[in-house]
């Protein structure tokens, strides 16, 4: 194969414009001079013998040429940020600074009760979490900009590894003075006719409670909550019925505002897991951190 005098430097540049938009934005991205980033990029550009971007005093565009370039960069980058790190790993398993993205349905109800084990587990290990949708959560593992997620297997995740942490049974949360909270456990038949309120567009969650909901030909509200914390708030208030996961309970009805009642079975739920790249270098390090969350969630 014939030399080709480019760098790693440079496809960082020009991820960073495709992100940015901007050469300014970029070279402070990348703490660099905009004419160093400049220079390098047109330096880029003569070596592959095509425009990348096209750009004039007001803004910049990805050529055709440069997204599908732009596309492959991003992928080299990822698989050398993993050489650097399957290198680190096989010094020290256990250590530096690991990403994380995890669900709004099951950051906060997951989270504070399991992280005390795994800090005490791996303590020169760093977790960093950020809370993502699902299908974010996918994409940013595809780029690099995570290094795993915590997610409900039921969603679309693609050929993502993972290493499964909890099964988590949905439940009914009702007003206190609902007809149906006279019931100890519920079928999916009896919500036929109730008005459900649900999550807004994008929670896995969602299309989980509202498939259950089609099944049993419950009526959605025209109310869209961003949070399980405000669905558990407008059922308090009477204005509906709505679904929650377990894991959810003891946090939403702290103070036993809400009559919630399980399913029969067969009972509706999700898997919750942690899952990565096929080829990430943490994968050993992630199913340990999968078996001490489960240990810790049992203790």
């Amino acid at each position: 194969m014939a030399s080709i005098d480019l760098s790693l430097r440079q496809l960082q540049y020009a991820v960073a414009v495709a992100d940015t938009l901007g050469f300014h934005k970029a070279a402070a991205l990348c703490h660099v001079s905009q004419p160093t980033l400049s220079a390098q990029l047109q330096q880029l550009e003569a070596v592959l013998g095509v425009q990348l971007f096209e750009r004039d005093r007001r803004r910049v565009v990805l050529t055709a040429a440069g997204a599908e370039i732009v596309a492959r960069a991003r992928r080299v980058l990822v698989e050398v940020d993993d050489l650097v790190a399957t290198a680190t790993r096989a010094r020290e398993p256990f250590t530096g600074r690991l990403r994380v993205g995890v669900i709004p349905t099951i950051a906060p109800y997951l989270l504070p009760d399991v992280m005390p084990a795994v800090h005490a587990r791996y303590p020169k290990m760093s977790l960093v979490f950020r809370e993502e949708k699902t299908a974010d959560i996918v994409r940013e593992l595809a780029d690099g900009t995570l290094d795993a997620g915590i997610v409900a297997l039921e969603a679309e995740i693609g050929d993502l590894a993972r290493a499964e942490i909890a099964k988590d049974a949905f439940v009914v949360a009702l007003p206190k003075e609902h007809p149906l909270a006279r019931r100890k456990r519920l079928a999916v038949g009896d919500l036929e006719g109730a008005r459900v309120l649900l999550l807004d567009e994008g929670h896995c969650f969602r299309s989980q409670a509202l498939a259950l909901c089609t099944r049993a030909d419950a009526t959605e509200t025209t109310f869209r909550a961003t949070s399980l914390a405000t669905l558990a708030q407008m059922v308090s208030s009477g204005a509906g019925i709505t679904l929650l996961p377990s894991l959810a309970v003891p946090v939403e009805n702290r103070r036993g505002q809400l009559a919630v009642r399980p399913f029969t079975a067969p009972t509706p739920g999700r898997t919750i897991a942690i899952v990565w790249r096929p080829t990430s270098p943490f994968a050993d390090a992630l199913r340990e951190i999968a078996k001490t969350i489960r240990g810790a969630r049992r203790s």
